[in-house]
C-alpha cells in the first residue's frame, strides 16, 4: 500500500517533519504577565503526543505593548526562553518539530478575552505596566468604534520596531524551536501596514503598494538575520479581507517574502476591521484552501492550507490535488488531540501505532488485534454541522 501524502515526511530547509500534519498556533489567552503556565504545556504537549509532525505555539508577542490581552504570551524579554525552552523540549520528545508564532497585535490590543465580551478593555489597576501598554498602528485609525485609536508610529520609531521580531526570533532560536511563523494576518500590527484602509501614511511605509509592504518585507528580512539559514521560516497572511488586501496583492507579496527566506506561506483570511468576519464565515470544509492553492501556483511558493480540515481523507485530497505542501489543523484537534493518530488509523497507515507514545501506541495496539481498532471512514465535501 501506498503511504498517503499526508503521512509522508518532508523537508523544508534542514528540518525533518515525521508527517504534512502541522497544529495550528491557537490563542489559549492563559499566560501570566507574559508567561506560560501549566495550561500551555499540557494543551501543547497533548497535540505532539498525538502524533502531529509539527506543533506551533501560539502568537507569542514580540513587545509588550504588543499583546492583545491580558493572557498573551511574551517573547520580549530573556526571561521567556527557559519556560518556553520546556514546551520546545517536551514537543520534540516526542517526535514532532517545535514551532512558535511571533505576533504583534497593534490596534487590536488591550481587548478582552473572547469569552469575557471580546471588545475594549477598561483599566485595570493590578497591571503595574499599564501605561507602558502603548497602542500602536500605522495610522491613528481605531480597529472599530468605541476601539482605543492607536498612536501611530512614527518614522524613527519604525526601526526598533522592526528589530524587536529580530531579537525575538532570536530568543526563539535560543529556547530550542525548530521553525517560526510570522503573523502577518487577523487584522494584528503586519497586516495593518498592508492594508490601504489601516495604513494612510504619507511616508515610505504608506500610500502604494510597495510602500505598503515595506514593514512586513524587513521584518522578514531583520528575522532572517536572526533566525538561522537551516531554520525554516512561516508567515501567516490574510489572503482575502475584504477591505482592500486581496489574493492579487497576496501573491505579489509572497514572491517577495520568498526572495527573502520565507520558505511557506500559512493562508487564512480576514481580521481586518470589525465589520469584515473572519472566523464566522464557515460555510463549508475547506473554505480558505483555494487562497493556499492559489498562492502556491502563483506565486511559487510552498503553502500551509487551514481552515475546517476535519477528516483525514479530506486533508489528502488537498495535498493530492496540489493545492498545499501542509495542511494545518486548529479547532478540530480542540475536539481531538488525536487526531494525526486517528486519521493515520482510518487510513491504514501506523496499525502498530509506532507515531504516538508507547503510554498510547502499546495499548492501543494491543486493543486492535483483538478487533477494536478505527474504522475507516470516507470523507464527502458539504456543509458543516
Amino acid at each position: 500500500m501506498t503511504t498517503p501524502l499526508l503521512f509522508t515526511p518532508m523537508r523544508i530547509r534542514e528540518l525533518e517533519l515525521r508527517n504534512r500534519i502541522a497544529v495550528a498556533p491557537m490563542h489559549q489567552y492563559s499566560g501570566e504577565n507574559g508567561f506560560p503556565t501549566n495550561w500551555h504545556m499540557v494543551n501543547v504537549g497533548r497535540f505532539a503526543a498525538g502524533g502531529a509532525g509539527l506543533v506551533i505555539v501560539e502568537s507569542t508577542k514580540v513587545e509588550r505593548r504588543g499583546c492583545g490581552t491580558l493572557g498573551d504570551l511574551g517573547l520580549w524579554d530573556d526571561k521567556f526562553i527557559a519556560p518556553l525552552a520546556n514546551i520546545a523540549t517536551f514537543i520534540k520528545s516526542h517526535g514532532a518539530a517545535a514551532g512558535i508564532q511571533l505576533g504583534h497585535t497593534g490596534r487590536k490590543g488591550k481587548t478582552k478575552r473572547p469569552w469575557e465580551g471580546d471588545e475594549p478593555l477598561p483599566y485595570q489597576p493590578q497591571v503595574k505596566d499599564w501605561e507602558d501598554w502603548d497602542i500602536i498602528g500605522p495610522s491613528s485609525l481605531a480597529f472599530a468604534d468605541g476601539w482605543t485609536v492607536p498612536r501611530a508610529l512614527s518614522l524613527g520609531e519604525i526601526p526598533d520596531a522592526i528589530e524587536s521580531w529580530g531579537k525575538a526570533a532570536d530568543r526563539a532560536h535560543r529556547a530550542g524551536f525548530d521553525m517560526i511563523e510570522l503573523h502577518g494576518a487577523h487584522g494584528y500590527l503586519i497586516h495593518q501596514f498592508l492594508s490601504p484602509e489601516a495604513n494612510q501614511r504619507t511616508d515610505r511605509y504608506g500610500g502604494s503598494q510597495e510602500n505598503r509592504m515595506r514593514f512586513a518585507l524587513e521584518v522578514v528580512e531583520c528575522v532572517r538575520r536572526y533566525w538561522p539559514a537551516s531554520k525554516p521560516l512561516f508567515m501567516r497572511l490574510s489572503i482575502e479581507d475584504e477591505a482592500g488586501w486581496g489574493p492579487e496583492q497576496n501573491v505579489v507579496l509572497s514572491r517577495e517574502l520568498k526572495v527573502r527566506g520565507v520558505d511557506v506561506i500559512d493562508c487564512s483570511t480576514g481580521g481586518l476591521t470589525s465589520k469584515v468576519p473572519n472566523f464566522f464565515r464557515l460555510t463549508e470544509y475547506g473554505y480558505q484552501v483555494p487562497y493556499a492553492e492559489r498562492i502556491r501556483r502563483e506565486a511559487d511558493i510552498m503553502t500551509m492550507a487551514v481552515g475546517l480540515i476535519i477528516h483525514g481523507d479530506q486533508a489528502e485530497a488537498i495535498l493530492q490535488n496540489k493545492q498545499a505542501d501542509l495542511v494545518a489543523i486548529g479547532r478540530e484537534l480542540l475536539n481531538n488531540p488525536n487526531w494525526p493518530m486517528d486519521a493515520a488509523q482510518k487510513m491504514g497507515v501506523d496499525p502498530g501505532y509506532n507515531g504516538v507514545p508507547p503510554q498510547f501506541g502499546y495499548w492501543l495496539a494491543k486493543r486492535a488485534k483483538r478487533g477494536f481498532g478505527c474504522k475507516p471512514s470516507t470523507w464527502q465535501s458539504g456543509l458543516s454541522a
